[in-house]
């Protein structure tokens, strides 16, 4: 049994009270130099289409600039890498996205360990999927069209996607089990190249976040035929879900949001987290979400942990399924 004196007790409750300190001193100081959110995909993509606006507010915020640093490759894991090997001083993070929970089960090995070596901070951006076709390349106007064309015309439609590995690669393969269409999958190195590639006819269809593909659906550039989400969006009334286009039980939602360095002080994930949820509440974020279809994050770090061990364990039964590998 352990024994305490007054004394021993009293000089335990000094370390205690000076160590809670020290941990508040922390966020006081912070920041002192500028902050960098590393973007683990291409410029413009949909990680990238959130991670600037906020990280302009977030700079007005807290008087400091937020360095947007793009480090594309791998299905986002570089990126990642990057982060879970930086100095837990508050002043990396991850605006990472869903696909970082599926690549725990797709990848054979990852040089880093998602629940281990990052924190969850919060969420940024929650957005559901659209199904998207060149109208040049495809005159399907409907998915039952897509699927009948798809049918007609066995491995020569093509579908890209942000990588080996991601949800949109997964998202393919679930349609083509569902539906019995006969799609090629094309992975690129992040939804931007994917897009372009779908603009320029190289592709003819991607399931993209609704976020970035609104501004080229809204230019008649390429057509929807359908999100991925449970209900239309608000923000495009006008898309049918994927259950009233005929095919019930598919769903994808991606998601974007923000990992510390493992060991970061817990005081400046708190303050980061308080700060994205501020900006998140602005009239000019919150519109601006708005238009790209997007619910805004912010949640407190352990309801956004949940979330992440939530979707690991959804997408490694997809992988699983799907038995999907990635060297």
């Amino acid at each position: 049994m352990l024994h305490l004196t007054k004394r021993g007790l009293l000089g335990i409750t000094v370390v205690v009270a000076a160590t809670c300190m020290a941990g508040t001193a922390h966020a006081q100081n912070w920041p002192t130099k500028p902050v960098r959110v590393v973007v683990p995909f291409p410029p413009g993509g949909g990680t990238d289409t959130f991670a600037r606006p906020l990280a302009a507010k977030l700079s007005a915020q807290i008087g400091q600039q937020v360095i947007v640093d793009s480090r594309g490759g791998a299905g986002g894991t570089i990126g990642a890498d990057v982060v879970a090997k930086s100095a837990p001083d508050g002043y990396t993070f991850l605006l990472g996205a869903v696909h970082h929970t599926v690549a725990v089960s797709a990848y054979k090995s990852l040089p880093y360990d998602l629940e281990k070596d990052l924190v969850p901070v919060t969420g940024v951006a929650y957005v559901p999927d659209v199904l998207v076709v060149n109208p040049v390349k495809v005159a399907a106007k409907s998915v039952s069209e897509l699927i009948a064309f798809s049918k007609a015309h066995p491995d020569k439609v093509n579908y890209g996607s942000s990588g080996n590995g991601t949800t949109r690669h997964l998202a393919g393969a679930i349609f083509n089990a569902k539906t019995g269409a006969s799609m090629m999958h094309v992975p690129y190195k992040g939804s931007g190249p994917a897009m372009t590639g779908l603009l320029g006819g190289e592709i003819e269809l991607i399931f993209e976040g609704l976020g970035s593909a609104a501004a080229h659906i809204r230019g008649g550039k390429i057509r929807a035929l359908a999100v991925t989400s449970p209900q239309r969006s608000p923000a495009f009334p006008e898309i049918p879900t994927m259950a009233e286009a005929g095919v019930p039980g598919f769903e994808s939602l991606s998601w974007y949001g923000l990992w510390a360095p493992a060991g970061t002080p817990q005081d400046i994930v708190a303050r980061m987290q308080a700060e994205v949820a501020r900006a998140l509440a602005s009239p000019e974020l919150k519109a601006l979400w708005f238009q790209q279809g997007a619910e805004p994050g912010g949640e407190p770090s352990e309801q956004y942990a949940r979330i992440v061990k939530s979707e690991i364990e959804k997408w490694g039964n997809v992988v699983r399924q799907n038995k999907i590998v990635i060297e």
